[in-house]
C-alpha cells in the first residue's frame, strides 16, 4: 500500500469515528492549552526583555528565517486567511491574485529599499518608520506620518480581532453566556488573549512565537484540513463539478479589482511599520533581504491557493453563510476529535500573529514618536519599557471597541491599508528617489492624500473608473507634493538619502 493511501484510510477512519459530532472536551482541552502556552512565551518575554529597543526591535539580532517567516505569518496569517477564504467562497482560485500583490512587494522592496533603509538604520539606529522619514525630512512630516500610521494600524489590528472572532464564534463559541451574541463575545474573549500575550512579549516574543504558529498553520491545513474536507467533498472531481462556473479558473475577476489589490497592497511594503520594525530587527541588509525573499515565496503561491482552496470547499460543503464564515465552519464540521483543536487553535495563533505585530506597530508610533520625543530629558529604559507597555494596552482596548463595528474582516483591512498608503506611499517613495522633495511638500502631501482618501471611504462615493479611493488620494498627495516643493526650493537642511 502506498503511504498517500495509508494516510487516506486513516483520515477515512477519524472521520468517521466524529461525522456529526460537535466540537469535543478534548478540542478545546487542546485550543485552551495552547493559547496558555502562547501567553506563556508572553511572560517569559515580559522577563527577558530590558529595554525598549528589545520590546520594539527584538535587539537587532533576529535571524532572517524567523523574521521571513514573521513577515508571511503577520502579512498573511490573520485577517487575510479570514479574507481569503471569503474569496475563495465567491470567485474561486482568481481570489489568489490579491496574495500575488504581497509576493510582488515583498520582492521589490528587498531589491530597491531594503539595502537603503537598513544601511541608514546600522548607522543611526532607527526604532520606527517615522524616524527614517525625521531624518529625511523633518519632525513635522515625522509626526504626521505617526498619526496616519498609528491610526491605521489601530484599524488593522480591530480587522484581525474581528478575523479572530469569527472563527471563535465559528467553530467554538456557538452559544455565549447572558444572551451576549456569540460573535460579541467572541471579540472580547480573543482581544483579551491578544492584547494580554502582545503588552507582555513585545517583539521578541512574537517573530519567534510566529515561526512556529505559521508552521504550525500550513502543516493544519495543508495535511489535515483540505484533505478531511476533499474527502467530505467526494474528491477533487466532485469538486470541480459542484462549484460554479470559472472557479478554478484564474481569470474569474475584473481587471479594475485587480488594479484596486496592487494600488492597496504593493505600497504597503514601502510605509508598513511592522515591516521597518523587522528591517531593523535583522542583523545585516543581506539578513534582511533573505527575510523579504522568504516571506515573499510563502505568500504566494503556499498561503494563497491554500486560503482560497478551502474557502472553495468550504462553498460547496457548508453553502448559504457568509463567506467569511465558511472556512471557520467548515473546520469544525469536518475534521475529527483533537484534529479540530490542534487546526483551529493553529488557524487562530495565526490570527494572533497578525494582530500582535500590528498592536505592537500602532504602539510604537504613538509611544516613539508621539510621546518619548515629547520630552525634553531622555527617559531611562526600564520606565521606557513600562509605558510603551502601557500603550500598547491601550492600543489594544481600543482596537477591542473598533472590532465590533465592522462587519468585514477584508474591508476593515483594505480601508486601513487605504488609508496609509494614501497618504505615505507617495512622501515616502520620494524620500528614497527624489532629493527635490521637501519637508513641507511632504507634509501637506500626506496629509491631503490621507484626508482626501478617508472622506472618499467613509462618504460610500462612487468613484470614475472603479477605482478605489486610494488611487486619488494617492494623486492629490503626488500633485501636492510636487507642486509644494517645487514652489519651496529654498536650501534644505534634510539629510536626503
Amino acid at each position: 500500500m502506498e503511504y498517500g493511501d495509508h494516510f487516506m484510510f486513516v483520515i477515512r477512519d477519524m472521520q468517521a469515528a466524529s461525522k456529526g459530532a460537535p466540537l469535543f472536551y478534548l478540542d478545546y482541552v487542546i485550543f485552551g492549552l495552547y493559547m496558555l502556552i502562547i501567553l506563556g512565551v508572553g511572560y517569559y518575554f515580559y522577563r527577558k526583555n530590558e529595554s525598549a529597543e528589545d520590546y520594539f526591535v527584538g535587539g537587532r539580532q533576529i535571524s532572517p528565517s524567523h523574521i521571513g517567516l514573521s513577515i508571511a505569518a503577520t502579512d498573511v496569517g490573520g485577517g487575510f486567511s479570514i479574507g481569503l477564504g471569503g474569496l475563495g467562497y465567491v470567485m474561486g482560485l482568481s481570489g489568489s491574485w490579491l496574495l500575488f500583490t504581497g509576493l510582488l512587494g515583498a520582492w521589490l522592496s528587498a531589491v530597491f529599499i531594503i539595502p537603503q533603509i537598513k544601511t541608514l538604520d546600522l548607522k543611526y539606529n532607527f526604532m520606527t518608520y517615522p524616524d527614517f522619514l525625521n531624518h529625511r525630512y523633518n519632525r513635522k512630516v515625522a509626526v504626521v506620518a505617526a498619526i496616519i500610521s498609528g491610526v491605521g494600524y489601530l484599524g488593522f489590528t480591530s480587522g484581525q480581532i474581528l478575523a479572530g472572532a469569527k472563527l471563535l464564534s465559528g467553530s467554538v463559541i456557538m452559544e455565549a453566556p447572558w444572551g451576549v451574541a456569540p460573535l460579541t463575545f467572541s471579540i472580547y474573549v480573543i482581544g483579551f488573549i491578544i492584547v494580554g500575550y502582545t503588552v507582555l512579549g513585545g517583539l521578541k516574543a512574537v517573530i519567534y512565537t510566529d515561526t512556529i504558529q505559521w508552521i504550525i498553520l500550513i502543516s493544519g491545513l495543508i495535511l489535515f484540513a483540505i484533505p478531511f474536507a476533499l474527502r467530505e467533498v467526494g474528491g477533487l472531481n466532485a469538486l470541480i463539478e459542484q462549484v460554479p462556473d470559472g472557479f478554478f479558473s484564474l481569470t474569474n475577476l475584473k481587471m479594475i479589482t485587480f488594479v484596486n489589490w496592487l494600488l492597496t497592497i504593493v505600497p504597503i511594503w514601502l510605509v508598513a511599520m511592522t515591516l521597518y520594525q523587522r528591517v531593523y530587527a535583522s542583523r545585516s541588509v543581506k539578513d534582511a533581504k533573505k527575510a523579504w525573499y522568504i516571506a515573499g515565496a510563502f505568500e504566494y503561491p503556499v498561503m494563497a491557493f491554500t486560503g482560497v482552496f478551502l474557502g472553495m470547499l468550504a462553498r460547496v460543503l457548508i453553502p448559504d453563510v457568509e463567506a467569511e464564515m465558511g472556512v471557520p465552519i467548515l473546520l469544525r464540521e469536518v475534521l475529527p476529535v483533537g484534529i479540530t483543536g490542534i487546526v483551529i487553535a493553529s488557524y487562530f495563533s495565526a490570527i494572533m500573529s497578525t494582530a500582535d505585530s500590528c498592536i505592537m506597530a500602532s504602539s510604537g508610533n504613538f509611544m516613539n514618536d508621539l510621546v518619548e520625543k515629547g520630552f525634553k530629558k531622555p527617559i531611562k529604559d526600564r520606565l521606557l519599557m513600562r509605558l510603551s507597555q502601557l500603550m500598547t494596552l491601550a492600543v489594544g482596548l481600543v482596537a477591542i471597541l473598533l472590532a465590533g463595528y465592522f462587519t468585514s474582516v477584508l474591508d476593515a483591512i483594505l480601508y486601513a491599508y487605504q488609508f496609509m498608503v494614501a497618504g505615505l506611499f507617495v512622501p515616502t517613495l520620494a524620500a528614497y528617489y527624489w532629493k527635490g522633495a521637501t519637508s513641507q511638500g511632504a507634509f501637506w502631501a500626506m496629509i491631503g492624500g490621507g484626508s482626501v482618501t478617508l472622506i472618499l471611504i467613509l462618504g460610500g462615493f462612487e468613484l470614475p473608473l472603479g477605482l478605489d479611493p486610494t488611487f486619488y488620494g494617492m494623486l492629490l498627495s503626488a500633485a501636492l507634493l510636487y507642486t509644494i516643493s517645487s514652489i519651496n526650493q529654498a536650501p534644505q537642511e534634510e539629510n536626503n538619502v
